[in-house]
């Protein structure tokens, strides 16, 4: 019988089994790849600009932010809120400590405000005035230079 379109190993051929088992080789090794890139991509931490690691981070120009008034930034990877209340400049992570919920400012009553299960926090300190919250929102540093608000991050 005439195998002349099947190659001969022993010529240094590509083989139909030889064939196969490269082709499962690589099926394997492609499998454990696409398994393996997610779970280190999970396991390592990207890295962080040098914003996030330390130095000032540009929230806005004092002029623009009047009193009364707040706006929530990117401080690294996390949201920060900054207000401008009666006291001055003041900055917290806008991570709501009860479930994570991202707070916002509500103007109408001078409160920040989770609208997840309605707490509240003081803008003078962070404190909790109402709700479910059971810690304070941390609090961040701020600096003002020739009229620009600034987050320090570290």
């Amino acid at each position: 019988m005439d195998q002349g379109h099947v190659s001969d190993p022993a010529r240094g051929g590509f083989g139909r089994r030889r064939f196969l088992r490269w082709l499962l080789s690589f099926s394997v090794v492609s499998t454990a790849g696409m398994i393996v890139t997610p779970v280190l991509g999970f396991l390592v931490p990207p890295k962080t600009s040098g914003s996030a690691a330390g130095g000032k981070v540009a929230v806005a120009k004092l002029a623009d932010l009047p009193t009364g008034q707040a706006t929530v930034v990117a401080l690294g990877s996390k949201p920060a809120l900054v207000i401008n209340t009666d006291q001055g400049i003041r900055a917290y992570s806008a991570i709501c400590t009860h479930l994570g919920c991202i707070v916002a400012w509500d103007g109408g009553t001078g409160t920040i405000v989770c609208p997840c299960h309605d707490g509240r926090f003081s803008p003078a300190n962070g404190s909790v005035i109402s709700g479910p919250p059971p810690a304070p929102l941390p609090a961040l540093a701020t600096t003002v230079e020739d009229g620009e608000i600034f987050l320090v991050a570290g």
